[in-house]
């Protein structure tokens, strides 16, 4: 059995070596600009809300692209599933989720930041007809997991834009 001297000494020395190592918890890319407008969006697009969370951490977003420094324009956004594998009866037994977001980013007045890009994003999943209704729930929570990648790596290329 450790004594609390020794687990207090063990987790210390834990710490120290993250801390040498360089260790640092991931933080979201600062931008170079403070505010940025949304447009072509579906209305209610859960990519939009998910985008705008994600920004207002560091710069303000606003509705009229016009008050706007930055403009994220939204050329596609597009889910679709395709059936990987069936069964000689044909039921489904795999699918392919997949997100295609094309979008590009610009000044108010028309400067291109960003040229017209395109992220293709995919997950397989096993479906069962027996468990229809978690394979549902699987598959909305893989899609929220894309999103939530497309926004990161916008995110990032949005950090790369210089205004000067």
């Amino acid at each position: 059995m450790w004594s609390s001297d020794r687990r207090t000494a063990l987790a210390l020395l834990g710490a120290a070596a993250l801390a040498g190592c360089g260790f640092e918890l991931r933080r979201p890319p600062a931008l170079a600009f403070k505010s940025i407008a949304l447009s072509g969006f579906a209305p209610r697009s859960a990519l939009a809300d998910d985008f705008r969370r994600a920004l207002a951490r560091s710069v303000q977003v606003k509705e009229r692209e016009a008050d706007a420094e930055v403009v994220l324009q939204a050329l596609a956004d597009e889910r679709g599933t395709n059936v990987v594998a069936s069964t000689s009866a044909a039921q489904v037994r795999e699918l392919r989720l997949n997100l295609r977001f094309r979008f590009r980013a610009h000044t108010p007045s028309g400067r291109e930041l960003i040229a017209a890009d395109e992220l293709l994003l995919s997950r397989d999943m096993s479906y069962s007809e027996a468990a229809a209704l978690a394979k549902e729930q699987e598959e909305t929570e893989l899609f929220r997991v894309m999103h939530a990648d497309v926004v990161a790596q916008v995110l990032r290329r949005l950090a790369a834009i210089r205004l000067s």
